[in-house]
């Protein structure tokens, strides 16, 4: 996402964001005190409620309580464990995949879930060309055996599929009721789909939690499914409502208005010092970066090869993570998250300006080169992106490049992305699922990949490197160390693209009321909502 904070957020990426409005503050500075709502407040970076087109962060928390998957990632943030799938298996070489479902699921509207269901949820997901339907690409057939037995099959060896199957973007929908809302399957979905607005008054899945109110930029509004088939969950009402940065967040979780924070940076967290709020600090997978768009209708035949791998070594990468987060986030090498397969023998980058003005020089770019920086004006994991984009301003100074810093808000970022008028951008990423080929399929300069089409825009020759592609088929085709391997292989490739640069990958701050349980952070649903209580 996939391009959306937080706990994860990722787009994997990823709406505006504004500050939170006094008249909700008010009205919420009460439901804490309802001991069976739950508060949680984040900026809100929704750009869908539609399981085939929703793609951001929040997106993650709303379709994980909302929408069951087949499978589900475990608490260890690497093991996979049934959910919609009371079981599964696979052929000897990843192509094909069984899943036989649990007879007791049912929607929440109490009908049960069937094999026809998961077929078709899976078609439109593949056929609506959304952001996340990179999940079902290679899909050569998928197909009911029986009521509840479905049988998936690839053009190619695909060892990731499981783990793209955890997604909370591949969450099952009710077939019939999504139907009758305008949804489609077929392949007339991606421009005859019409269920879209549908989606953000209705919800049609099997989730614990069901869609009570969706007002943008407000408060995203849940309520307990009283159908659900499994363990009911603690609270009968979750509230997610926006508030766009730390400080209000931590003022919010400080006097009871919140009972969550997803964004508090870890020196606001610091000031945090009542026995009322709890605190932890934690790695994540998500991570922060600029990147090149070398097929701008301004950088084309500016920002060559040799350009961008010269301006690499004009950031101060150990002053940015200083810069943006105090110190409380980590180097990122490959734009592939740490600790997930490939990682480990990553070497981060390193500044060295005499470098970069050499290189400069020799691509004949030493008398000046002007960009303009389009990027989203939001603070995610604790980053505030124009404090990030500051830096990254006075670092290309220092070699002789001036960059214009164009904030805007997220529907306007996405237009210019595809306008292609960018030459710098900024962004952060979140893993969808666990696994390195999400990486692959989304920065890899490939034909027909998202940043492909952003960077090179009319001009894919700009950035192509189809020796990615190898690699990738390479690494699903395999698995454990020898996957791992093709991975490393691979993120050695996306650095020396010299496209997506990774800044930090910021420590996440898990901050609650002291009477809330159950808050962890997950690499494929961001905040599992049903596992939290109030003690």
């Amino acid at each position: 996402m996939n391009t959306t904070s937080s706990f994860k957020t990722t787009a994997r990426r990823r709406g505006t964001a504004l500050l939170f409005g006094t008249t909700s503050a008010l009205m919420f500075g009460s439901a804490v005190a309802a001991q069976d709502t739950l508060v949680v407040g984040r900026s809100m970076d929704v750009n869908s409620l539609d399981p085939s087109r929703a793609f951001c962060d929040t997106c993650q928390i709303y379709l994980t309580a909302v929408y069951e998957p087949l499978i589900t990632l475990g608490a260890d943030n690497k093991t996979l464990e049934p959910k919609l799938a009371a079981s599964w298996e696979h052929n000897e070489n990843f192509t094909e995949f069984t899943f036989n479902l649990n007879p007791e699921a049912v929607f929440s509207d109490g009908s049960p879930v069937e094999a026809s269901d998961v077929v078709w949820t899976f078609e439109r997901l593949r056929n609506l060309k959304g952001s996340p339907s990179f999940l079902m690409d290679g899909t050569q057939s998928i197909e009911a055996v029986d009521a509840h037995t479905v049988k998936v099959t690839v053009d190619a060896p695909n060892s990731e599929f499981l783990n793209k199957v955890s997604a909370p973007y591949t969450g099952i929908l009710n077939a019939e009721a999504a139907m009758a809302g305008g949804a489609l399957a077929d392949e007339t979905a991606a421009t005859a789909d019409g269920a879209e607005g549908w989606f953000l008054e209705n919800s049609v899945g099997s989730g614990p939690f069901v869609l009570a109110n969706y007002a943008p930029e407000d408060e995203l509004r849940l309520s307990r499914n009283d159908s659900y088939y499994g363990t009911a969950p603690a609270f009968s009402e979750v509230v997610i409502t926006q508030m766009q940065d730390s400080v209000s967040q931590a003022q919010a979780l400080e006097t009871g208005s919140v009972d969550i924070a997803m964004q508090i940076d870890a020196d606001t967290a610091k000031s945090l010092d009542t026995p009322d709020v709890v605190t932890e600090i934690i790695p994540s997978f998500n991570f922060v970066y600029f990147a090149f768009m070398p097929g701008s209708t301004a950088m084309k035949d500016k920002l060559t090869p040799q350009v961008r791998e010269a301006l690499t070594y004009a950031v101060d990468y150990d002053g940015m993570i200083e810069f943006t987060v105090g110190g409380n986030g980590n180097k990122i090498a490959a734009p592939i998250p740490n600790g997930f397969p490939g990682t480990q023998n990553l070497e981060p980058r390193a500044q060295d300006v005499e470098k970069a003005k050499s290189m400069l020089a020799e691509a004949g770019m030493d008398s000046g080169l002007e960009m303009v920086a389009v990027y989203p004006n939001d603070n995610v994991y604790g980053v505030d992106l124009n404090v990030m984009m500051q830096k990254l301003q006075q670092d290309f100074a220092q070699v002789g490049v001036e960059v214009t810093l164009k904030p805007v808000t997220y529907p306007v970022w996405r237009e210019e992305m595809a306008a292609g008028t960018a030459d710098l951008t900024a962004v952060y990423y979140a893993p969808d699922y666990y696994g390195s080929g999400q990486y692959a399929a989304y920065f890899g300069m490939t034909e027909g990949s998202t940043w492909v089409s952003r960077a090179g825009y009319q001009s894919p020759e700009t950035v192509l490197n189809e020796k990615e592609g190898e690699i990738y088929a390479q690494a699903l085709a395999a698995s454990g160390e020898e996957a791992a391997a093709k991975y490393e292989e691979l993120g050695r490739e996306l650095m020396a693209d010299n496209v997506i640069i990774p800044l930090v990958s910021p420590n996440l701050v898990l901050a609650h009321r002291a009477d809330i349980d159950g808050v962890r952070y997950s690499a494929c649903c961001n905040l599992p909502l049903a596992e939290i209580s109030r003690k």
